[in-house]
């Protein structure tokens, strides 16, 4: 307001003060506009129109007395009031103070000249107490429609202190656990949190919070003993000065029958999963007993891929879909024909050509379930090899998905090492050769030297 021109009706009967007033006023700069009314009469045919910033009134006029002016009802915000007299009186003094003036000047020349800095101040108090107030109302009216608003929510609205004291909740508390508002108010939220969840809200507790919401679910113990899931919606009220949290304000609901549907969802995942994986396993021992050549390889390939896999960083989720995909890396020979599939001698060409269609037998058959699709990595190129010289495709180098370049190696190092009815197991040393010698020909070069680390880490 360093630009506004400051409103002030002078109400003055007596020519000499009112001059001397007017010319205090005049010395100042354009901060002050002075309008003056001689009477009762005059100074309210100007309040009828205009609204000034500050009154300045003689106590006694020729009509009446200036205390007229002042609101029939105590209103803070009303024009602010000086009241001047020509001789002092506590008692006159006191009773226009307690009837809304702001202020009581007795006249002197040296009181009428400072009357500038007088109306100054008075206006400065004025606003400060009327920027009061209107806080102080919108605080209230705040106060009121947060109370509306909570008393009639089908969530449970809390207030806590920044320890966990509730000083207020609202009445859906009865509905969600069972206590009236009253039994709730002083106690502690830890009083009412299942121990197991202590810690996790706790944490929210103890660390300093910003004014941004947070969602968290716990379960609170309803008023029979048993307990409730809770999803609650929570932020920090903070001091504007210090940034602190002073309170903390909730909106709670109940998700029991939300986490029971969960769980009873998570169970049957984890029930279909595990008929999902006693099934792979059924169909593994079938093939173990058509073939019986490879007896317990599948499971000895599956368990060391498996543990290379995790040195390359996979997550828990891929490993998963690798651990299933060595499983199921030889299922595409349930359609190659016995005479091939069990021939104890060496195959011949045509043979050969039939047996290399079952990556692509494994994947017709797999492919076709949802839950296997991200596990056909293995079972569809694990014979393909670095130099493009495998199949069923020819990819070479990294466009072979690094699961079936992992387990390629793996295959052929338990191929190697195992006794076949039209040979016999080669020695550790001839396989680790074998695998070196074709290094960055049939296989990736930068996982032959990690697979060979592991194996002689683990003395395979």
């Amino acid at each position: 307001m360093a630009n506004e021109t400051l409103q002030i009706l002078l109400v003055e009967d007596e020519d000499p003060h009112a001059e001397l007033i007017q010319r205090a006023f005049e010395d100042q700069t354009s901060e002050f506009q002075i309008h003056r009314a001689r009477s009762l009469a005059e100074a309210r045919e100007y309040l009828r129109v205009h609204q000034p910033n500050l009154i300045i009134a003689d106590w006694r006029l020729p009509d009446g007395e200036s205390m007229e002016l002042l609101p029939n009802t105590r209103d803070p915000l009303a024009t602010p009031i000086i009241l001047m007299t020509s001789y002092g009186n506590e008692r006159i003094a006191v009773e226009a103070l307690k009837s809304g003036a702001l202020d009581y000047v007795v006249k002197s020349p040296e009181s009428m000249l400072d009357m500038p800095h007088a109306a100054r101040n008075a206006i400065d108090q004025w606003k400060a107490r009327a920027d009061r107030i209107r806080i102080q109302n919108a605080l209230t009216e705040s106060e009121a429609q947060f109370r509306l608003l909570a008393e009639n929510a089908t969530d449970m609205i809390a207030r806590l202190t920044t320890i966990g004291e509730l000083f207020y909740v609202s009445p859906a508390c009865k509905t969600i656990l069972g206590y009236l508002p009253n039994e709730l108010k002083g106690m502690k939220i830890f009083d009412l949190i299942h121990e197991e969840d202590h810690a996790s809200i706790r944490e929210l507790f103890e660390q300093n919070p910003g004014d941004s919401p947070y969602t968290v679910a716990f379960r609170a113990r309803h008023k029979k003993g048993t307990f409730v899931w809770l999803e609650t919606s929570a932020r920090a009220i903070l001091d504007p000065v210090t940034k602190r949290a002073v309170e903390i304000q909730s909106a709670s609901r109940d998700i029991t029958e939300r986490k029971h549907a969960e769980e009873a969802l998570q169970s049957a995942h984890n029930q279909l999963s595990e008929a999902y994986e006693r099934t792979i396993e059924g169909w593994v021992r079938a093939l173990d007993l058509r073939d019986r050549e490879t007896e317990g390889h599948t499971q000895r390939v599956t368990e060391i891929t498996l543990k290379v896999a995790r040195q390359l960083g996979f997550s828990e989720e891929e490993l998963s879909h690798i651990r299933r995909g060595a499983l199921l890396h030889d299922m595409g020979k349930i359609a190659i024909p016995d005479e091939i599939l069990q021939k104890p001698g060496p195959l011949n060409e045509a043979e050969w050509e039939t047996m290399r269609r079952h990556p692509i037998y494994a994947y017709e058959m797999l492919s076709p379930i949802e839950y296997l699709r991200p596990a056909l990595d293995i079972p569809f190129y694990h014979h393909e090899r670095w130099n493009g010289s495998g199949y069923p495709h020819g990819l070479s180098g990294k466009k072979i998905p690094l699961s079936a370049r992992l387990f390629a190696i793996v295959d052929v190092w338990d191929a190697l090492r195992s006794d076949r009815p039209y040979r016999k197991k080669l020695p550790r040393d001839q396989v680790i050769d074998y695998l070196r010698e074709n290094s960055n020909l049939l296989f990736d070069p930068e996982l032959v030297d990690l697979f060979l680390k592991f194996v002689e880490t683990n003395r395979l």
